[in-house]
């Protein structure tokens, strides 16, 4: 039932963004080993964002909230306007 929910709410961008899913295993097993420090970084990175993303949302810090999505928006006009997305 989860994912069917999952799916009902996930747009257009759900499906590029798992694109990765419906590649080759093999290939991108040896893509992420072969980047692995690279990779371990910016996972570890990730996880403190979403660390902190989650107290704020916990703890109803709006201004935090509002910031990152702020960031989010800037970093994403930057790389359309570079051409780099």
């Amino acid at each position: 039932e989860t994912r069917s929910e999952v799916l009902d709410f996930a747009a257009s961008g759900f499906r590029d963004f798992t694109r990765i899913a419906a590649s080759d295993p093999v290939m991108w097993r040896d893509v992420f080993l072969s980047n692995r420090e690279a990779l371990l970084e910016m996972l570890a990175r990730f996880m403190e964002d979403a660390q902190a993303m989650a107290r704020a949302i916990r703890w109803g810090d709006e201004d935090y909230i509002v910031d990152r999505i702020q960031r989010g928006r800037a970093i994403r006009k930057s790389l359309i306007e570079n051409r780099q997305a």
